[in-house]
């Protein structure tokens, strides 16, 4: 993964289309070392979680091109290369492990980062999900557990339980949540270990549970719909 961060490294000094043409054998050669890597990750997920065992890098990579439509910040390509892995691919809306390589320490839009779990769910998904909890008797927080090196990602927490939930039940501050992630940030050292691989799928083999848990409350929206 040295070369990968290397290269992202350059481009993040040199963020522009003149200096990424000139150096657009880098890039593909860059982005055919981590595909290698995603699909190493792949099959060592599916050895605990044969919902994405049929997947390829190509099903959950993303590409390095950026979206500046909306966006004050007009630098046309991203500082990291990521990979989503979840059943059915990136764009299946499931709940899946993401894994990132950029140069800095920190952040969504650069950095070396673990994720898993969903971003953004459909309302009646996150509702689902939210009664889950409410009736779990302890099930959901019992996930986070197992997962020790991760945190609950609490961007956009509400500050107020939603309408229609109870206000003084012991899961209520876990249903402020909007985003169900669950969140790790090794830095860049550990992208650069020699045991890259076999870490990182320990590390999401811990987070599992946690998927499997979200991803019922998935399963069970789209079947009533």
């Amino acid at each position: 993964m040295k070369e990968v961060i290397g290269f992202l490294e350059q481009l993040e000094r040199n963020n522009n289309r003149e200096w990424f043409n000139a150096h657009k054998d880098e890039y593909r050669a860059a982005q055919a070392r981590f595909d290698g890597f995603a699909g190493q990750l792949i099959a060592g997920i599916a050895s605990f979680d044969d919902s994405i065992k049929n997947l390829t890098p190509k099903d959950c990579t993303y590409r390095i091109y950026r979206d500046t439509r909306f966006s004050s910040d007009k630098r046309p390509y991203k500082t990291h290369i990521g990979t989503f892995i979840c059943p059915g691919g990136k764009k299946s809306g499931f709940a899946g492990y993401y894994f990132q390589v950029g140069p800095e320490e920190k952040g969504y839009d650069a950095g070396t980062m673990l994720a898993s779990g969903h971003y953004m769910m459909e309302p009646q998904a996150l509702r689902t999900l939210r009664e889950d909890i409410c009736n779990g008797e302890g099930d959901f927080e019992r996930t986070l557990h197992q997962a020790p090196d991760f945190q609950l990602d609490d961007e956009g927490k509400l500050k107020r339980v939603p309408n229609g939930f109870p206000k003084d039940a012991a899961c209520s501050e876990y249903l402020k949540y909007r985003t169900y992630c669950l969140v790790c940030s090794p830095g860049k050292v550990f992208a650069m270990t020699d045991h890259l691989l076999e870490r990182t799928v320990e590390l999401f083999r811990s987070t599992y549970p946690f998927i499997e848990y979200i991803n019922r409350a998935i399963a069970f929206t789209r079947n009533e719909l």
